[in-house]
């Protein structure tokens, strides 16, 4: 008995992030306006009825994307934290991740960077103000607490050690920048880091 239910919920499960993954990859391609529940589907391979029992609607498969890809931000963040004890090493582990992202999942930063998500989930934190990024501040919150970075405004210090990496995937996303974001990390680490450190 015990079985039989572990099946169904990892068949639901393996439904649910295959209607996600497909959602994510039209979205990105052709826009939330420009993509239906059956442009999902197909590319899913999910029955519409399956959609709807897992998801209200459209909106609601943006939402599952929207929550799914600030959620595994918030999973990398805390593995940062608990990995590194430094402000230093913390930010400059997590610059490091999202550049890598970028490079390895175009399509998720696509989504989080680029989507005007206002526009189609209304009721959805801005992604500036979102867990992720206030993590993020909390991080050189810290960091000025322990007088590991100088003591100017959270929200200050924040734009200025990682505005420029995120300025940076943005640009590799629109193909202004050629090479692997990597490549560049020390280079952005370091403008970054000495614009915050004591």
């Amino acid at each position: 008995m015990s079985r039989n239910v572990s099946v169904v919920s990892r068949t639901r499960t393996d439904t649910r992030e295959r209607v996600l993954t497909a959602g994510l990859r039209l979205f990105t391609r052709h826009g939330y306006f420009n993509t239906t529940t059956h442009d999902i589907a197909r590319e899913s391979r999910v029955s519409i009825g399956a959609i709807y029992h897992h998801f209200r609607d459209k909106e609601g498969i943006a939402r599952g994307v929207y929550t799914m890809l600030l959620e595994r931000m918030v999973d990398i963040i805390q593995d940062i934290h608990r990995l590194h004890s430094s402000t230093h090493d913390r930010c400059r582990a997590l610059m490091a991740v999202l550049f890598k992202l970028a490079e390895e999942e175009p399509e998720a930063m696509e989504f989080m960077l680029h989507a005007k998500h206002r526009e189609f989930l209304p009721t959805e934190t801005p992604v500036c103000s979102s867990k992720p990024f206030a993590m993020m501040r909390d991080f050189v919150r810290e960091g000025a607490q322990r007088g590991e970075i100088r003591a100017i405004d959270p929200m200050v210090a924040s734009v200025s050690l990682f505005g420029g990496a995120i300025r940076m995937i943005i640009a590799r996303l629109d193909g202004v920048v050629e090479r692997a974001l990597p490549e560049y990390l020390d280079e952005v680490w370091a403008c970054g880091w000495r614009a915050v450190a004591p």
